[in-house]
């Protein structure tokens, strides 16, 4: 079964639904324009709802015509990014220092056009769950969602989510079973010595000197300590300390992220940056104090699911615009919040037009709303096919 034709005639509705919301981009937890227009949509088309999950997320409710116990969740983001958009087309983002420059537009419109043809046509048997999420950039609404009881108060078997890919030629589709994103965590290093002029540095603990080994001796936990099989990234993004030219401060701080995809991975360089910072200052007369926190998880998918995303986006594209093993990548993903309750799979779908796409992002990103139909047809058969009558 290729893209639905019904879908594929509604993509200029599709078309207007995304690029309304692209004029009006809307940050972390408070969608609230977004999510009330998910919401009127939705009961338009005769399916129940529910506002306010985690603040501005939405719930849609639709039962199939046949009976049926099984139930599957399909998720969408809504917001945006802090970043003035530089693209320059008419439906460019009207409020200066937010856009929607992740494409979380097109995935919103793709997940209603997907829940207006099941809608019309009913043609599966048990419980379909649109899941509208607030706040993926950094606030994790995916977490207060499930939080909130999202799997308890709308049961699903499965979830099911996607994010278009720049890096793909449009109408590719992309998935992998196991990590297919990872964690990303934070962590500061604060390291305490003593001030002094800087001419007479041997009257003082200059923290910066040793916020210097620190940062070099960190890289050595991707180096020396992960597996070479195994994949990390830890990177210092910023170091601060100092306020004039001839003077030692007292104090320093780095600060930086870590991406990993295994948790002992993860548990090993927690554990190797406090160890790291406060043996290299305590050599130096100094102290350290590390912060870590960690944010998201890795987004991993089960072999089963990942297995029957690929048919599903086979039956769709053909097989031969399916790709079964797709690379992961370090970026992060707060639908791995609702995979680590649930069974699912997260796919990438591709939208690139040519060598010139920018990547998300990027102040000149652009979804390419052609993959519309795409989407939204990957999200019905997959109703269609797990929930069959």
């Amino acid at each position: 079964m290729p893209v639905i034709n019904s879908i594929a005639a509604a993509e200029d509705e599709m078309t207007a639904w995304r690029r309304d919301f692209h004029m009006h981009p809307e940050l972390g937890f408070e969608e609230f324009r977004t999510s009330e227009i998910v919401a009127k949509l939705l009961e338009s088309w005769g399916i129940e709802v529910t506002r306010g999950v985690a603040g501005t997320g939405v719930v849609g409710t639709l039962r199939g015509s046949g009976p049926g116990e099984r139930s599957i969740g399909l998720r969408a983001d809504m917001d945006c990014l802090p970043m003035d958009e530089q693209t320059g087309l008419p439906y460019a983002s009207q409020t200066p220092g937010k856009m929607h420059a992740c494409g979380h537009d097109g995935h919103t419109s793709m997940l209603l056009g997907a829940a207006k043809y099941l809608a019309e046509t009913r043609n599966f048997a048990g419980t379909v769950h649109f899941i509208f999420q607030p706040a993926e950039e950094g606030k994790g609404g995916g977490r207060e969602m499930v939080k909130e009881g999202l799997f308890d108060r709308f049961p699903c078997d499965e979830v099911y989510g996607m994010h278009n890919w720049p890096l793909l030629p449009a109408g590719r589709i992309a998935v992998r079973p196991g990590p297919i994103m990872a964690a990303a965590d934070q962590f500061d290093v604060e390291i305490h010595g003593k001030g002094a002029h800087g001419a007479m540095p041997h009257l003082g603990i200059d923290p910066v000197f040793i916020a210097a080994q620190v940062i070099t001796a960190l890289q050595g936990l991707v180096s020396r300590a992960v597996d070479p099989l195994d994949s990390a990234v830890l990177s210092v993004t910023r170091m601060e300390g100092g306020m004039a030219h001839n003077v030692i401060p007292a104090s320093a701080k780095l600060s930086g992220t870590v991406r990993t995809y295994k948790k002992e991975t993860q548990d090993m360089i927690e554990r190797g940056i406090a160890a790291i910072a406060t043996g290299i200052a305590s050599g130096f007369g100094a102290t350290a104090v590390a912060n870590y926190r960690r944010g998201y998880p890795a987004t991993v998918n089960p072999a089963k699911e990942a297995g029957i995303a690929a048919d599903i986006a086979a039956s769709v594209v053909g097989e031969e615009n399916v790709i079964h093993d797709a690379p992961p990548v370090m970026g992060a993903e707060d639908f791995s919040f609702m995979l680590n309750e649930r069974p699912g799979c997260y796919i990438w779908l591709g939208q690139s037009r040519g060598s010139d796409d920018a990547m998300v992002h990027h102040p000149k990103y652009d979804f390419n709303d052609s993959v519309l139909p795409v989407g939204a047809s990957w999200f019905a058969t997959m109703v269609e096919s797990r929930l069959k009558r």
